[in-house]
């Protein structure tokens, strides 16, 4: 797990980022922007210091059954890690359980770890599928994500309504066309 990042220096960074931009980094709506911009950076980026064990916390539960579970339009929000500007949107979660499922608040907190980080939504997708084979021991596990770009919409082609799709299917959910279009037609 690696450490928090230390805040004067990434101030201190900002700083220099607004006056390279052309900015008085000391007139008076600037004055405290470099000390909230490292806080708010370092909140966004949490995902890098949370780790999956910690995140789970145990919340392991047996079940009877092995019926696909499904959590849908669990919202995220992260940082393309090729320009540092937000992405958003929904993601939707289904495993077939062996025997064993997670706390439902816990798919949310897994969705949250690894988008607290500079991403690319296919790299999201896939982490987030694979965290949850994992820590259930699924017989299969599906993503999909659909979210909306600012380096898309604020910069670049400037496309507003454009909304990217990412799907990682793993297990079962790969191996067995009916349990894919399972998943998917009861996500829609």
């Amino acid at each position: 797990m690696k450490k928090k990042p230390d805040e004067t220096k990434i101030a201190g960074l900002v700083r220099r980022l607004l006056s390279e931009l052309g900015e008085d980094p000391a007139r008076d709506g600037l004055v405290r922007t470099p000390e909230r911009v490292a806080k708010s950076l370092v909140f966004l980026t949490r995902g890098y210091r949370q780790r999956l064990s910690a995140v789970v916390n145990g919340a392991r539960f047996a079940s009877g059954t092995n019926h696909m579970v499904i959590l849908k339009d669990v919202e995220l929000y992260s940082l393309c890690e090729h320009h540092l500007l937000p992405f958003y949107g929904k993601c939707a979660i289904g495993y077939i359980s062996r025997g064993r499922v997670l706390g439902v608040s816990k798919l949310a907190r897994i969705v949250d770890m690894f988008a607290r980080r500079l991403q690319i939504q296919e790299r999201l997708t896939e982490q987030i599928a694979e965290a949850v084979m994992d820590e259930t021991g699924a017989e299969g596990a599906g993503v999909v994500i659909r979210a909306r770009h600012l380096c898309m919409m604020m910069r670049g082609v400037e496309k507003q309504n454009s909304e990217m799709t990412t799907s990682a299917v793993l297990g079962s959910f790969r191996a067995d066309e009916k349990v894919r279009q399972e998943f998917l037609s009861l996500i829609k």
